[in-house]
């Protein structure tokens, strides 16, 4: 038998009502407009609102005239979102690019022979016996790392003929240079000055090639990284306003945040993730974890997450802030 006292502890009701907005997402009925959809994320809930504040704080850092640096790692440009980064840097949105060696190797490798579509499951064995290589769904035939140590090997030895120990963003800049492929990172931030900071050089095919190189050709050459680390530091201190946008986690991250603690952190933050807090690592930290340490400025709304897979969310965060169509 039941009385009133237990239907309080099932229905206990509500003492006043909430002045936030209703929960509604986008209504399909009529014609269709991809960037209402869009607006509709705010009041969808979930992730599809926090990308709407990131869109949000995207707009605001062009309003703001915010130097904006991009973070990403290599398997961004070994997806087609290499594309949606080039054209922020065509278009001017980007001003500062921080990533890994492997997004250097992959660029210039697409520039000549494309990576192909492949499966989650597969037989690993047979592809390694092909000689392909599996990033999740993406193939990469062991040819394009071929065709890529002739290509530095030529490039190495015109980079070094001057000086023989050079920066990761003159490396960076200099291959750009050397590249015909508007869909290129690299070339599109040659052409639009954009540094490309790349402070562990030597982790991927790069590393390995230079290692070679050194060996067998010229044991003078060598990286510098110290000198692209003061000049991020300096450049953020004459920054007016600064705003990152992260996508993934890892050494690019955790460079720009940092770095933005010398100007007493970043005046606008969007991180893009699937890393999981709980383990206690950068990749997982969240924004407001930097806010304790001084990385991000704390003030109202000027930072967000999305706990979203890249290649789902990147794109839709382009194309809401910054593709000038509304």
């Amino acid at each position: 038998m039941t009385d009133d006292s237990t239907r309080d502890h099932v229905v206990p009701g509500s003492d006043e009502e909430l002045d936030t907005p209703d929960v509604r997402g986008y209504d399909f009925r009529g014609e269709f407009d991809f960037f209402e959809m869009l607006d509709s994320y705010a009041t969808t809930g979930f992730q599809a609102t926090q990308l709407a504040e990131a869109i949000d704080i995207a707009e605001r850092m062009q309003e703001d005239d915010a130097d904006v640096y991009l973070t990403f790692t290599s398997n961004i440009i070994s997806s087609g979102l290499r594309e949606t980064v080039a054209y922020l840097v065509r278009e001017g949105y980007v001003d500062v690019i921080i990533t890994t060696s492997g997004s250097l190797t992959e660029d210039v490798i697409k520039t000549a022979k494309p990576f192909k579509m492949g499966e989650w499951d597969a037989d690993e064995a047979t592809l390694r016996e092909q000689g392909i290589n599996r990033l999740g769904n993406i193939y990469v035939p062991s040819d394009r790392y071929v065709w890529l140590e002739s290509y530095l090997y030529d490039f190495f030895e015109d980079f070094f003929a001057e000086e023989k120990v050079r920066t990761p963003t003159a490396f960076a800049r200099e291959l750009g240079k050397t590249l015909d492929d508007e869909d290129s990172v690299l070339k599109q931030a040659a052409d639009n000055d954009v540094p490309i900071h790349c402070p562990a050089l030597t982790d991927a095919e790069v590393g390995n090639f230079l290692y070679y190189y050194r060996q067998g050709y010229d044991s003078d050459v060598g990286i510098e990284i110290l000198d692209d680390y003061d000049a991020l530091i300096e450049e953020g201190l004459l920054a007016g306003t600064t705003g990152l946008i992260a996508v993934g986690g890892g050494v690019p991250k955790h460079h720009a945040i940092m770095t933005n603690l010398f100007r007493g952190g970043a005046d606008y933050a969007i991180y893009i993730s699937t890393g999981m807090e709980g383990d206690g690592s950068l990749s997982g930290a969240p924004p407001n974890e930097a806010v304790s340490w001084g990385k991000i400025k704390d003030a109202e709304k000027n930072y967000t997450q999305v706990e979203a897979e890249a290649t789902l969310a990147f794109p839709l965060l382009v194309a809401g802030a910054f593709t000038g169509t509304e």
